[in-house]
């Protein structure tokens, strides 16, 4: 019995890094993917502030002209009993509260084999934390950046037609 307690512990106290070293990965790509694409962008893209959103992506604190004053950004993890984990890999809560604004990972952000995925998504979330709600001006803002950095883009079609996209204002690359 103390072995299976022992063992038990262990892997509870394995988890969490391993989830916390996939959020760093998944950061770091797309931090580097946003670099990289970054000399070809404007300094404001689809209403996104850039300079607003590379402080957010990578310091997770910057000055906001959308929100107002110097918003901070925390990542938290979410659980399969939240609604919104139930729909999504991430999600952001909005408007911010005390100048904080929330990232909250679930646990679809961690499956297997879904790196680009995770940096799609994290590049996505994080037009949110900036610029506010808007499904298409993120998605929009997510794909113009995979495309500076890559040369190619996600197909995001589907998401992009049950989102109403087509009639928008923003457009994928």
């Amino acid at each position: 019995m103390r072995f299976c307690l022992t063992l038990l512990v262990f892997l509870l106290a394995t988890l969490a890094p391993a989830r916390a070293d996939m959020m760093d990965a998944a950061f770091d790509r797309a931090i580097s993917q946003f670099e990289t694409a970054r000399q070809k962008l404007p300094a404001e893209l689809f209403g996104v502030d850039v300079a607003a959103y590379r402080a957010a992506l990578t310091f997770r604190k910057f000055t906001s002209s959308h929100w107002g004053g110097t918003i901070t950004m925390r990542v938290e993890n979410g659980s399969e009993t939240n609604n919104s984990c139930s729909r999504y890999a991430a999600f952001v809560r909005l408007p911010p509260s005390e100048g904080e604004v929330s990232l909250v990972l679930c646990p679809q952000f961690s499956t297997d084999g879904a790196d680009a995925l995770r940096t799609l998504t994290i590049l996505h979330e994080l037009v949110h934390v900036v610029a506010g709600p808007n499904e298409c001006r993120a998605m929009a803002f997510a794909a113009h950046v995979e495309q500076a950095a890559t040369g190619r883009f996600t197909d995001v079609g589907s998401y992009w037609r049950a989102n109403g996209c087509e009639g928008s204002s923003f457009s994928l690359p």
